[in-house]
């Protein structure tokens, strides 16, 4: 069976019943080229294991399994456990969990089901859970490599830089993590029911450690200030944490203006920012 095929993929639909889900962000892919690109973005191969989270009718998993030792898929609606019983079907190295991945420890789930593996994340993840999934992802601190194909916008934000107008909060806890880059868009064309959105899809190269020598929880909190209220200054912005004096003093400490906005600054300005304020504004856990 054509995985990819809209005619065959309808049918089988039918066949048990199942019916898309809005709330769920359901929608497959039926252009063949995208998965299989998808699949060979992520560099998975028979030193690898794969998590994949929303596996739809399992076209890209299918191509995921041809590659890797072994796949993990997690899959939130049960209406589709028949639908993946025949088209996984002699598939060995794939395991599907029917489970709300948000509700996983992931970390152990790597230890337990992929052991000796290399850990990878391979998905196109549904538009409605986009950013906690990759939050997760993220703190699971368990993966090597993460590409998944996303809202274009949220792409955008992921891979953008100081300046840019998709810069902010989620850039900076994207780039905290990882290396992301931007590799390819993909049209409503290619999946049914078609969304209303372009997608894309970013590969990340995970980092073995912070970025920046700066504790984490300050770094996070002088962020969400600093774009809590866009329009401020970075000062009037940070005034909320530690007050418009020392805001003012720890930006100047920086060498930055005292104009400055938070959209302006790099992840390493944000580290110095936040660690000065750690070091002499905050005396109380944040």
């Amino acid at each position: 069976m054509d995985l990819c095929d809209y005619k065959q993929i309808t049918a089988l639909l039918n066949d048990v019943g199942f019916h898309f889900s809005k709330a769920k962000g359901q929608n497959f892919l039926t252009a063949a080229w995208v998965p299989e690109r998808i699949a060979e973005a992520s560099g998975a191969d028979g030193d690898t294991g794969v998590v994949e989270i929303g596996p739809g009718v399992g076209c890209l998993t299918e191509r995921l399994a041809r590659r890797a030792a072994k796949v993990v898929s997690y899959e939130v609606d049960r209406a589709l456990e028949p639908v993946l019983a025949r088209t996984l079907a002699g598939l060995d190295n794939v395991e599907v969990i029917f489970q709300d991945v948000m509700r996983r420890d992931l970390a152990a789930d790597v230890k337990e089901l992929l052991p000796g593996l290399r850990p990878a994340v391979c998905a196109n993840l549904p538009y409605s859970i986009t950013s906690p999934v990759l939050k997760k992802l993220f703190e699971a601190r368990s993966f090597d490599t993460v590409t998944v194909m996303v809202q274009k916008e949220v792409a955008q934000r992921m891979c953008a830089g100081p300046g840019q107008a998709d810069y902010g909060a989620f850039t900076l806890l994207t780039q905290w993590y990882a290396r992301p880059e931007l590799l390819f868009t993909v049209g409503p064309e290619c999946f049914v029911p078609r969304p209303k959105v372009t997608s894309a899809v970013v590969r990340m190269e995970m980092r073995t450690a912070p970025p920046a020598d700066v504790d984490e929880k300050a770094f996070f909190a002088v962020v969400r200030a600093a774009f809590s209220q866009r329009r401020k200054t970075l000062v009037n912005a940070l005034s909320g944490i530690c007050g418009r004096e020392d805001a003012a003093a720890a930006v100047a400490a920086c060498g930055l203006d005292g104009h400055v906005r938070g959209e302006q600054l790099s992840l390493a300005q944000f580290a110095a920012l936040a660690d000065h304020i750690q070091k002499t504004v905050f005396q109380k856990e944040i």
